[in-house]
């Protein structure tokens, strides 16, 4: 498993809230819904991505823009249209004044706007919970990135209108994929964060990979070393120079994002979870996760379902 797999395979869409919105001019969204991230696929038409703050970017059919939260901006026909229409938090539509319009522009399945035959095309996803993106990845992302989303778009779109046994999966997944091909090809035209780039080392590479596919083993750096075919020593050095961080370093957060995600699920407890990410014990897992991330895993999960 890549860098970028791993990030996206734990913590990833599950019931992400995906819209297909058909729209015709004038039209203005403002959008303050703090999600981690969303993506809008322009699917017909073009639009405008207006940041908080920041000049204009357009965006053209075939194009998605990425969006890193929890920031709010506007998405409109025209950089100077004023926004009509606010999606709040829990993806609740309201007119400026607070007045709820979902129903008024509802469409059909998963479908929306002011317009069944719009000019305007576009499909939002949004992943909507702390965790289904991984905070690495989420701090390796500008506010906004706009990218080419090839035919990943023509598939979501055939998909999302659709109302079938197991629909919700299926658009997870195109969800994600639209996301990674997204992002591999952002980092192959820009500044890949460092952990990106390490992939490519063949000792750093291969031992983040182990990492990534074996959270629960007793690593240390020399039994990582030794599956590697390296000494102890090379291998910190190394691994230190091109992630950024030690190898026991990457690992526990790795594996506290695994917790994090795992926390969540309705059966999980904190013994059952430190178990699948490499903890002896539900203390030495908690010890962790409050030394690193401030709370306790029964804090965090409570949290979460709220």
């Amino acid at each position: 498993m890549d860098q970028l797999a791993a990030l996206l395979d734990g913590p990833r869409a599950r019931g992400a809230f995906l819209l297909r919105s058909l729209l015709d001019p004038p039209w203005s969204l403002r959008i303050q819904d703090e999600a981690p991230l969303t993506l809008v696929a322009m699917v017909r038409g073009e639009a405008w991505i207006v940041p908080e703050s920041g000049e204009p970017v357009p965006l053209l059919p075939g194009e998605v823009a990425v969006l890193r939260g929890p920031e709010p901006y506007t998405v409109a026909d025209e950089p100077g249209t004023s926004p009509q229409i606010v999606i709040h938090p829990g993806q609740r539509c309201t007119t400026l004044d607070g007045q709820s319009i979902y129903q008024a522009m509802d469409l059909g399945v998963r479908t929306w706007g002011n317009s069944p035959e719009g000019a305007t095309v576009m499909i939002t996803g949004t992943y909507q919970l702390e965790g289904e993106v991984s905070r690495r990845l989420l701090e390796a992302l500008p506010p906004l990135l706009v990218q080419p989303g090839g035919t990943i778009i023509s598939l979501l779109g055939a998909e999302v209108g659709k109302d079938e046994p197991g629909q919700e999966a299926v658009l997870d997944r195109l969800l994600d994929l639209l996301l990674i091909s997204v992002l591999r090809s952002w980092f192959a035209t820009h500044d890949a964060p460092a952990w990106y780039r390490a992939q490519s080392d063949p000792v750093v590479g291969k031992a983040m990979r182990m990492l990534h596919n074996n959270p629960a083993h007793p690593w240390t750096v020399a039994t990582l070393a030794a599956e590697v075919g390296v000494s102890r020593a090379s291998l910190a050095r190394r691994f230190t120079d091109l992630v950024g961080e030690p190898p026991m370093s990457f690992l526990t957060d790795w594996r506290l994002a695994l917790a994090a995600d795992l926390l969540r699920e309705p059966d999980a407890t904190v013994g059952s979870v430190a178990r699948q990410v490499g903890y002896a014990s539900p203390y030495a897992l908690s010890a962790a996760f409050k030394r690193v991330r401030g709370i306790s895993p029964q804090e965090h999960r409570t949290g979460a379902a709220r």
